[in-house]
């Protein structure tokens, strides 16, 4: 990891995506041509989001003709707690009583550790998540921006021991964003710029 530039104020990815970029690239003298793709956070997530990320990470695959690759948002923000051994629940809230949401855990490959999907990602209901867990009856971190908004529902209905994540650790991150991207690039799950949607 070179750089990493986070923000968690008031503005939208429309107002600070491309000058971060641009702010990251000069910092660290990066040769855009230096790269070998281009990770992005693939969704669930704000519509808006998504799409100014979408746009941006299109824009520059075309560009520097670099391939993209998809991260489901909900795996990336797994990745935070890399190495656990407790299963990982992301949170976005999604409204309406609902959250996107999947389970993970992390088994070892010899030294390093490989993210499994115990649930897929879905939008359910925190009832619906929270009968998941009981029933998988493994202790559980909880992370995302649905946690402040469902943690008293979690309270009354999770069963299993369980935890949140530090604040260092529970917003979506690049670099856990770039780094399961660089293991998904190694796998050779990559796309065109061109076929990104």
């Amino acid at each position: 990891l070179l750089a990493e530039y986070t923000t968690n104020y008031k503005k939208t990815h429309s107002q600070t995506l491309l000058p971060m970029l641009a702010g990251l690239r000069e910092m660290i003298d990066l040769d855009m041509e230096s790269i070998d793709a281009i990770a992005i956070a693939a969704g669930p997530g704000s519509f808006t989001g998504l799409r100014i990320g979408a746009a941006t990470a299109k824009g520059l695959g075309l560009a520097l003709d670099k391939p993209l690759v998809e991260v489901p948002t909900l795996e990336g923000l797994a990745y935070n707690l890399c190495g656990t051994d407790k299963l990982v629940c992301p949170l976005m809230d999604a409204r309406r009583n609902q959250v996107y949401t999947g389970v993970y855990e992390f088994v070892r490959d010899g030294v390093e550790y490989r993210l499994q999907v115990v649930e897929e990602q879905c939008a359910i209901d925190i009832g619906e998540i929270a009968e998941k867990l009981n029933a998988l009856g493994r202790e559980v971190i909880f992370l995302g921006d649905g946690v402040p908004v469902y943690k008293a529902a979690i309270s009354e209905k999770v069963c299993v021991p369980y935890s949140f994540a530090p604040a260092s650790n529970n917003c979506q991150r690049a670099a856990s964003v770039a780094a399961l991207g660089a293991i998904y690039f190694a796998q050779g799950k990559t796309v065109s710029a061109a076929q990104h949607q």
